[in-house]
């Protein structure tokens, strides 16, 4: 890839988005917020710089987004910007977390089914995301741990922090819907 703005954008998110991380870890909630707020920001910006097909940067947005409290107006984002993209796990992801951010179980819902054409860890992600449009607690606990198990047997991490940030997100997820998990690890902020 090129180097350019949209590069530079994507590097100050990935920053905060890192310094949100570790200070969710630390404990300072608000602290994380403002940084989450921060890198949600910037992955927009990289978004709308980006070649066609850059999902990833919707993802990270909506998880930031999503760390920081407030993710309304980023699914409204990715709803649209998504709207019409072609078939991919990383596309379905996103559109997984903005159904899910907006309560709309049944998008929630067939975006798990299309993350599966993706790798083990789209499956695990697939599989807690199928669990929460259910309803289903069991089925998310399950999937849960195996995703902050996945990520501690990771030697990197996209930040430079250890964190089991995919886990983290879906327990934001979970919690509107009295289903979180709160699974105890070194890779996850500590239960309040």
């Amino acid at each position: 890839m090129e180097p350019g703005p949209h590069l530079d954008r994507l590097n100050e998110a990935l920053r905060a988005d890192g310094e949100g991380q570790r200070r969710a870890l630390a404990g300072d909630e608000p602290g994380a917020r403002e940084r989450f707020a921060a890198a949600e920001a910037a992955y927009w910006a990289s978004w709308e710089l980006a070649p066609p097909g850059s999902y990833g940067r919707l993802v990270g947005m909506l998880k930031a987004a999503i760390l920081a409290g407030d993710a309304g107006v980023a699914a409204a984002r990715a709803h649209a910007a998504l709207d019409g993209a072609p078939p991919s796990p990383t596309a379905a992801w996103a559109r997984a977390l903005a159904a899910l951010a907006s309560d709309d179980d049944a998008d929630a819902a067939r975006a798990a089914r299309e993350m599966r054409a993706g790798d083990a860890a789209f499956g695990r992600a697939a599989d807690a995301v199928a669990a929460l449009a259910a309803r289903d607690r069991a089925a998310y606990d399950t999937a849960v741990d195996a995703i902050v198990d996945d990520f501690g047997g990771r030697s990197t991490h996209l930040t430079g922090v250890p964190i089991a940030d995919t886990a983290l997100v879906l327990e934001r997820l979970a919690e509107s819907r009295g289903m979180a998990r709160r699974p105890a690890s070194s890779l996850l902020p500590a239960a309040t």
